[in-house]
C-alpha cells in the first residue's frame, strides 16, 4: 500500500509543508510530461502547475522526479502550488554547446553509478559520475555489472578503487542475478534510490531484476559487446519491500557545473597530498614546493590521476565563469595582461621567445 512515509514523505519535508494551506496535499513526482506531471501520494494521478508557477518557475526550479510538491488534489487532476525545497540534487551541464543546468533527479538519497565489466568501463567517466553524486549531496554506490562476462574482475576492481575512494562496491549480474542481495542492503522503506550510468551497462535489467518483472524495455548486447541505451525517460518507482527506485537514461556525457565538495571527496588522495604544498592556494601545476607534482614524480599519485582531477577542477572553473559575465571579462582581461607581459618579457630575454 502506497503512503506517504513509503515514498520518502520524512521530517525534512513535511516541517516544510506545515507552512502551507491546509487544504494543500502533499505528493511526490513520479514522471515529467510535456505540460503535466505523474504524481503519487495524493488523490489525483496527474498535476498541472498552477498559473503562478507557469509565470515564475525557471528550468531548474520546475518540478523533476523525486521533487515533493504542494498540490490543490482533485480526482482526475491536481494543480502544483509549491515545489518543496530539495535535500539532493543531481544537476549536470545540458548536453551540447550551451552551458546550461539540467535537473536529473531531485531528492535521491543513494545514486547506484552502474558500470559494465566489459569494454564499456571507464575509469576517469568513473571519477565524474562519482563526483557529481558527492556534490548531489547523496551518497554513492559503485554497481560493477555484468561480471558474469568477465572471468578476471582483479584489474577492474583495482580502477574502481583508485576512481572512487572508500564507495562501497557491488559486484552484481543482472543476468545471473549475483549481487541483488547486496542492492537490496542499501534499500529501505521510506529511502529513494537511483541508478544512473551511461547507456548500456544494465540500468534498466537491474531495475527488472529488483522489482522482479518487466518495467524497463532492456536491449540486447550489440557486435562490439556494449549494450544499447533503452531507458528514455527519468521515472520513480515503488518497491514491494520498501524504497523508491529512480532509473535514468543512459548519459552521453555528465558535464559538471560546481562543486560542494565532490572533487576533494573523490580526489581524497591528491587533497592528501595538497596538505604538504608550500603555498595554501597552490594549483598543482607549477608552483615551486608542490606536494601534489612531488608525488607523481614519485610515482606516489598516478599522472592521470592528476590529469583528470585537473580536468574536472577546469570545467567547474569554466562553467563558473560562463555564468558570471562579470568574472568572465575579468579572467578574459587578467589572461590578455598575462599575454602582454610574457611578449614584453620575450622581447628582453630571449629564452622566453618561441623556437
Amino acid at each position: 500500500m502506497t503512503t506517504l512515509a513509503s515514498l520518502g514523505f520524512d521530517d525534512f519535508f513535511s516541517t516544510q509543508f506545515e507552512q502551507f494551506d491546509k487544504s494543500w496535499s502533499p505528493a511526490r513526482v513520479v514522471a515529467e510530461g510535456q505540460s503535466s506531471f505523474h504524481v503519487a501520494g495524493c488523490r489525483a494521478p496527474l498535476a498541472d502547475l498552477s498559473g503562478r508557477l507557469m509565470k515564475t518557475l525557471d528550468k531548474l526550479g520546475r518540478p523533476v522526479v523525486g521533487d515533493w510538491v504542494a498540490v490543490i488534489d482533485g480526482v482526475d487532476r491536481a494543480s502544483i502550488q509549491h515545489v518543496l525545497d530539495r535535500r539532493t540534487t543531481l544537476v549536470r551541464r545540458a548536453a551540447g554547446t550551451k552551458r546550461e543546468p539540467q535537473m536529473v533527479a531531485a531528492n535521491v538519497d543513494v545514486f547506484f553509478v552502474v558500470t559494465a565489466a566489459n569494454r564499456d568501463f571507464n575509469e576517469r567517466r568513473l571519477e565524474r559520475y562519482v563526483t557529481a553524486v558527492w556534490n548531489s549531496g547523496a551518497e554513492p554506490v559503485v554497481v560493477l555489472n555484468k561480471v558474469d562476462l568477465d572471468a578476471d574482475l582483479g584489474p577492474l576492481l583495482e580502477a574502481i578503487e583508485r576512481a572512487a575512494i572508500g564507495v562501497p562496491v557491488i559486484r552484481a549480474s543482472a543476468a545471473t542475478g549475483v549481487g541483488l542481495d547486496d542492492l537490496r542492503a542499501h534499500i529501505r522503506a521510506g529511502r529513494t534510490v537511483g541508478f544512473i550510468g551511461s547507456s548500456g551497462v544494465g540500468k534498466s535489467s537491474l531495475t527488472n531484476r529488483l522489482l522482479g518483472r518487466e518495467v524497463q524495455a532492456v536491449a540486447g548486447l550489440r557486435n562490439d559487446d556494449r549494450g544499447r541505451h533503452t531507458t528514455t525517460a527519468r521515472q520513480l518507482i515503488e518497491l514491494e519491500d520498501g524504497g523508491v527506485l529512480i532509473d535514468t537514461p543512459g548519459m552521453r556525457e555528465l558535464g559538471l557545473l560546481e562543486d560542494e565538495g565532490g572533487i576533494e571527496t573523490t580526489f581524497a588522495d591528491v587533497a592528501a597530498f595538497a596538505e604538504h604544498c608550500r603555498f595554501r592556494d597552490c594549483k598543482h601545476t607549477t608552483e615551486p614546493g608542490c606536494a601534489v607534482i612531488a608525488a607523481v614524480e614519485t610515482g606516489e599519485l598516478p599522472v592521470e590521476r592528476l590529469a583528470s582531477y585537473r580536468k574536472l577542477v577546469r570545467e567547474i572553473a569554466a562553467a563558473a565563469r560562463a555564468s558570471d559575465p562579470l568574472l568572465a571579462s575579468r579572467t578574459k582581461a587578467r589572461w590578455k595582461a598575462t599575454h602582454r607581459a610574457m611578449r614584453a618579457r620575450s622581447k628582453v630575454d630571449p629564452k622566453l621567445k618561441r623556437d
